[in-house]
């Protein structure tokens, strides 16, 4: 006679060499180093959350205060309403920067990507590799080169200034090729069989199966960009053109001891991110799960 076991009977079973069975006896070890490294990690986060809520005698008070004692917003209506400080308008220039960039990059990462990957052509892995060698040059070599760029084109001191010169990255081109080299050549083949054109493989066939990774590439190109400092101090002169990060210095420096000030316009900051993060960590995970490394 057979006898069937079921999951749960096959992972109670015990396991000489540590497996499932042997996992399951001690869960509470592995959630509690997670939840150890999770504290460590929110915990600067907490308490930023928490100064913003304090009032300025609180803020500055040398006895760690993890609640607010006298909760407050005060400091977020200063932030906002105050008009030597447009934080609501040099928000709105960061999303509309960070978005615009995170598209086009995408854009032009996922057809390059595509090409180098599917499209056989003179020079191919030549070109590949010059384009992952620039991954190898620091940012700020290109910060003058692109300064004159755009002080030719006459996008000084406009949000073109920090949309257009990241719109094309080694890095996205490398990982969209990586993304479309692991998937079956066949689907293409499939496809032509049809009748299809190669550009229409690639929207109707190709394309929905990289959202993963097109995903992940967005956030990533999102993050970059949202978070950039230096480029925008350079290229925007003007207070209202002027993007989140940039801002936010000159708020520093106007109120250098203000840290329930300092931690109200952090915390505008940080929660896009932390909301586009929360709702597309399941494509980020598949998405690098993906894109593996390959010849």
């Amino acid at each position: 006679m057979t006898t069937t076991l079921t999951r749960e009977q096959i992972l109670a079973l015990p396991a000489e060499d540590g497996g499932p069975g042997e996992r399951r006896r001690r869960p509470w070890l592995f959630y509690t180093v997670l939840g150890l490294l999770t504290l460590i990690f929110i915990a600067p986060l907490i308490y930023m959350a928490s100064t913003s809520f304090k009032t300025p005698e609180d803020a500055i008070s040398t006895t760690p205060q993890w609640w607010p004692a006298h909760p407050t917003t005060q400091a977020y209506s200063r932030v906002l309403n105050d008009p030597a400080t447009p934080v609501g308008r040099w928000f709105l220039n960061s999303m509309i920067a960070a978005t615009a960039n995170s598209l086009l990059a995408v854009s032009t990462a996922t057809l390059a990507g595509y090409a180098l990957a599917r499209i056989p052509f003179k020079g191919r892995q030549p070109l590949f590799l010059l384009i992952v060698a620039t991954l190898f040059l620091p940012p700020v070599v290109l910060l003058v080169p692109n300064y004159l760029t755009l002080n030719y084109l006459g996008w000084l001191d406009t949000l073109l200034a920090v949309i257009v010169p990241g719109a094309a990255g080694a890095f996205g081109v490398f990982f969209m090729r990586q993304f479309f080299i692991g998937l079956p050549k066949e689907l293409e083949e499939s496809a032509s069989l049809d009748g299809a054109t190669r550009w229409k493989a690639f929207l109707t066939v190709l394309l929905p199966l990289a959202r993963p990774a097109i995903a992940t590439l967005i956030l990533l190109t999102f993050l970059t960009n949202w978070n950039d400092f230096l480029w925008p101090i350079y290229t925007l002169f003007s207070p209202d053109k002027q993007t989140l990060p940039a801002g936010l210095s000159t708020l520093q420096s106007a109120n250098s001891v203000r840290y329930d000030l300092l931690m109200a316009g952090a915390m505008i900051s940080a929660v896009p991110v932390l909301l586009l993060y929360a709702f597309t960590q399941r494509f980020i995970v598949e998405g690098i799960a993906s894109a593996g490394m390959k010849d």
